[in-house]
């Protein structure tokens, strides 16, 4: 076992579970690679403790395995410089930090402790920038000083910056008096990390706030993973025992004490009782409320003699007679089969009656296809709710104020923005849903399209008729031989084609080379053009690794740029990026996609350019709310459509993300090819294995409501 004190120079690479790599620089001796999980929440510029031995990797040559790891204050004059210009202290770059240790030498971090008044003696600190420099010194001591206090409870230090965000310098008494109080409102605290703290901070495991926390947790886990809007009460109690290892019989007296509290609401479903988190079974009732008072409404929708198009099919004809004339419809079918161009023709003819119309859809990307589709102007369903009138303007309408307001790709729409959106359109319009009902659910909890189909009194029409010009295409083909539970032709042609390889590493190494190299170079197009899909986040072929590869690919580390990383993703000029979380101060939305123009480590700011949109700054802090967009899962493609789709199929870890619904979804991405690399067997188990319904009570409500 060997110590040694050393500075971080540069993370060279970060795991999911906090194995990092990283290169070190120390004042006694040469560079070295020091690796292990007990870097976990590293920086650059801090300085290290390290114990461990020296070992050698089969590829990439000596290293020190740390096996445990102290941050110390930096003693050394170039220590300290590298710790101040790292981008650790907000207002500091790697300019001034050797201005303030010039002018300070070994005395800067004591002068700064004790006499921060004297940082204006430096050129270019005045008062605010010394004030600032005083306020980040003091946050990134709390930081750190929280971060021993998570490893003393065996938690990763990674946690510390996002806790620190939320409770600020209470964040340690917050650990010590309701360590639950984290799940939700800390991103990766879920029961099991505030669970660890507080067992190991005394609370008793029979404790009601510890049981409380866990119900509670089981419903939020329910609505994030599942999508579920509610869990059965078997269900519930039985996971909940699971989770705290205790006897159900301790668990029901919670969910009733929770219930009282009007923190949970428990329903008698058709076959059992079901249990809601509050604000779920809120917006499912509210939602059902505002649907039936839409449909009960008077259309106030100029209604006149239109001429009908000649092209249309039955159907296409039958749906545009219902969205003139039904207050709350619903138009849907599968690729090929006209929905967009019978949009078109209903917007043009309430247009033609003298009505106004307006189209929307949940993200940026499937708002401007559904444009591009029709050649009418289209927005997201977050901007429309966000616009409002001119007040000087006497006829100046908000868009959800339309007489008829058409929403494409329903199946997105969770349950929060759906009761967002019935919310605001006022009594006589129309609204049309239009969506594939074979295509993934939302990411949010709720299913409600599927359930809106489910109510027979709610009037719909379903495309089936596949024109002649999409008889040919491989993708259109291929995607309804997978709705009826068929096999793709293999290995395709015309647009899909399907490459055998069985080993995951292999197949994730190229989907990259065809990503970035095979396809762009024979079909003469920017690497930009070919989107990879991955089923699944984690593994050897999910989106963490591949896209990992492809970015070292087409935009790997150079000297001399800043990069920065944000637990295992580091994001670099360049980097193609997506929101995954709506930011209404920002003004971006989940599902829009972006690049970085510029990392800022002296602002802790990361800067990305939003396509079609404004550059916006995202802090160190907040990158959680970025994700890189070079490999994306199916679920975060819905309404988006790309020139050319590559996706690995492989059953790691059983393939549980493979269903049919999600291999449908990702081939229908596809304009001109998609490229599918996988197993066969993994390939058919998508194809034969159907995704369980959610757990949802919108159908059921919504006919009662309906039949009063």
């Amino acid at each position: 076992m060997s110590a040694v004190d050393a500075s971080v120079e540069q993370l060279v690479y970060v795991r999911d579970d906090g194995y990092t790599v990283a290169r070190m620089s120390a004042d006694s001796g040469p560079g070295f690679v020091a690796s292990g999980r007990a870097l976990a929440g590293i920086q650059p510029g801090e300085t290290l403790r390290l114990a461990g031995a020296w070992g050698e990797h089969p590829r990439h040559g000596s290293r020190f395995q740390v096996t445990a790891c102290e941050r110390i204050v930096p003693s050394t004059v170039r220590a300290i410089q590298l710790y101040l210009g790292s981008g650790l202290i907000r207002g500091i770059g790697p300019r001034l930090a050797h201005a303030i240790v010039s002018h300070f030498g070994e005395r800067t971090l004591t002068v700064i402790d004790t006499r921060p008044e004297r940082l204006t003696e430096v050129v270019n600190i005045g008062p605010a920038r010394q004030a600032q420099i005083v306020e980040a010194w003091k946050e990134q001591k709390e930081i750190a000083a929280l971060m021993v206090v998570l490893q003393g409870y065996g938690i990763s230090p990674l946690l510390a910056a996002k806790i620190y965000q939320v409770y600020g310098p209470d964040s340690a008494g917050v650990l010590a008096a309701d360590p639950y109080q984290l799940i939700g409102r800390v991103r990766g605290v879920a029961f099991p990390t505030a669970d660890r703290i507080a067992l190991r901070s005394g609370v008793s495991e029979r404790s009601p706030q510890r049981i409380k926390a866990a119900v509670l947790d089981r419903l939020e886990s329910a609505a994030v993973r599942g999508g579920h809007c509610h869990l059965s009460m078997t269900a519930l109690l039985t996971q909940t025992a699971e989770l705290v290892e205790l006897d159900q019989e301790l668990v029901r007296p919670m969910v009733d004490a929770l219930t009282a509290e009007r923190r949970v609401v428990v329903e008698a479903g058709p076959e059992q009782i079901v249990v809601y988190s509050k604000e779920l079974h809120a917006r499912e009732v509210k939602l059902a409320d505002e649907l039936a008072r839409l449909w009960r409404a008077r259309s106030t929708l100029p209604l006149r003699p239109f001429q009908e198009d000649p092209g249309l099919h039955d159907d296409q004809r039958a749906a545009v007679t219902m969205a003139l004339t039904s207050t709350v419809s619903i138009l849907t079918g599968g690729p090929g089969c006209g929905k967009s161009h019978t949009v078109r023709v209903i917007a043009a003819t309430a247009r033609a009656m003298g009505g106004t119309v307006t189209l929307a859809a949940p993200t940026g990307k499937a708002a401007k296809r559904l444009s591009e589709l029709t050649g009418l102007p289209a927005m997201t369903v977050h901007r429309m709710l966000a616009h409002q009138p001119d007040p000087d303007a006497l006829f100046d309408q908000a868009p959800a104020q339309a007489d008829l307001i058409v929403v494409d790709e329903v199946s997105m729409l969770d349950l929060h923005l759906a009761t967002r959106l019935c919310s605001a359109v006022p009594s006589g319009s129309h609204l049309l849903f239009v969506g594939d009902s074979d295509q993934l659910p939302s990411i949010g909890p709720g299913s409600v399209l599927a359930d809106l189909l489910r109510v027979e009194d709610l009037p719909r029409v379903r495309l089936t008729h596949v024109f002649r010009q999409a008889e040919g295409s491989g993708i259109v083909s291929t995607a309804h031989r997978i709705r009826a539970g068929e096999l793709p032709r293999l290995p395709g042609g015309g647009g899909f084609w399907f490459e055998e390889l069985d080993d995951p590493a292999a197949v994730a190494e190229r989907v990259a080379h065809l990503a970035t190299e095979a396809i762009p170079r024979k079909q003469g197009v920017d690497p930009g053009q070919v989107q990879v899909l991955c089923p699944m986040r984690k593994g050897a072929a999910g989106t963490a690794e591949v896209g990992r590869m492809i970015q070292e690919r087409l935009n790997p580390a150079r000297d001399g740029v800043p990069e920065h990383w944000s637990g295992s993703s580091v994001f670099r000029v360049g980097d193609r990026v997506m929101p995954i979380r709506n930011n209404y101060d920002k003004g971006v939305f989940n599902g829009e996609t972006g690049t970085v123009t510029r990392v800022l480590p002296e602002d802790r700011l990361v800067e990305v350019r939003i396509d079609d949109g404004d550059t916006v700054g995202y802090g160190f802090d907040e990158l959680d709310d970025l994700t890189h967009a070079y490999a994306i899962s199916v679920h975060r493609s819905q309404g988006s459509e790309y020139p050319f789709v590559v996706a690995p199929i492989v059953a790691e870890s059983g393939g549980v993300m493979l269903r049919r619904r999600l291999l449908y979804t990702l081939v229908t991405r596809a304009r001109s090819w998609v490229v599918l690399v996988g197993a066969r067997e993994a390939l058919e188990l998508a194809v034969h294995r159907l995704g369980g319904r959610r757990n949802t009570g919108l159908t059921r409500r919504l006919v009662q409501t309906l039949q009063g």
